[in-house]
């Protein structure tokens, strides 16, 4: 099996910025098909991109994307962009679950609208975009689901900041140790994670902006890393909680400095995850 995404078709929820667009542009260097799931239509003031305007990126890269509009909360939505990726491309070889909602409240002060969007998003849409794509995944020559979602710390201290997001992003990673062992052997069932933060939409928006995205690294090293796992056959590895930076350093990396922000900064004054200890 030859290590490339050539003509292999990536169905991508939350494709339209951060670590899900990198990850497309990285699949789309190797002529790859790719479905963006979102609903992003018209840009937002404080994220930027559209759904189209990854598209735009996606097919200069060498890729041939599908564009599917659509809210991860509603499974018809989600069932027709599904049905609409068979039609385009007459399967489904990879499914990468990134869409995902953050707030990082306290008990008291997290509202239940907040909540549901996190739950919905987060552990639901999951779920659901995985149980739809599984009939066609276990069809193809080497499928994978890759779940953007972090390794299951259950340190207290990761649960008292903000359960709420914690639960929802936990969610996520059960699905990986759940499906994985339901699948096993059938389908590469995987979770990816960044050793650092990641300058993204979400980051300036909820770790306060500049200073959190300069200790930061680019989503570039998400997207290589999630190469690294998608072109291997599915008997070499499922169930796994993959980091970042460890699973490029397996791939013979050494020199991360390409990824970083600032380039002034050393690894050791980057900003680490979340769940990480």
């Amino acid at each position: 099996m030859t290590n490339t995404l050539h003509n292999k078709t990536l169905f991508i929820t939350g494709a339209s910025r951060g670590i899900g667009k990198a990850i497309a542009l990285r699949a789309a260097r190797d002529g790859a098909n790719i479905t963006l799931f979102a609903k992003t239509t018209e840009p937002h003031p404080k994220l930027p991109g559209t759904i189209y305007t990854a598209a735009e990126e996606i097919r200069e890269a060498g890729g041939n994307p599908l564009v599917c509009v659509g809210d991860i909360r509603h499974e018809d939505q989600l069932q027709a962009a599904v049905d609409k990726t068979l039609e385009a491309f007459g399967g489904i070889d990879i499914l990468v679950n990134n869409a995902s909602a953050i707030s990082l409240t306290g008990t008291e002060s997290t509202s239940m609208k907040s909540y549901d969007l996190m739950h919905q998003i987060n552990s639901r849409g999951t779920f659901m975009a995985s149980k739809l794509c599984l009939p066609h995944l276990r069809k193809a020559e080497n499928p994978h689901i890759l779940n953007l979602a972090p390794p299951l710390n259950m340190a207290p201290h990761w649960f008292g900041r903000h359960v709420a997001y914690t639960m929802a992003k936990y969610g996520m990673s059960l699905c990986v140790l759940g499906m994985a062992d339901e699948y096993k052997g059938k389908v590469a069932v995987n979770a990816l994670w960044p050793k650092t933060v990641i300058n993204t939409a979400a980051v300036q928006n909820q770790l306060g902006g500049v200073p959190a995205v300069q200790a930061a690294r680019q989503p570039s090293i998400m997207a290589d890393a999630a190469y690294a796992i998608l072109t291997r056959p599915v008997a070499a590895a499922s169930g796994q909680f993959f980091v970042d930076e460890e699973i490029l350093r397996d791939t013979g990396v050494s020199d991360f400095s390409g990824y970083r922000v600032d380039p002034n900064l050393e690894d050791n004054q980057l900003l680490p995850d979340f769940f990480l200890d």
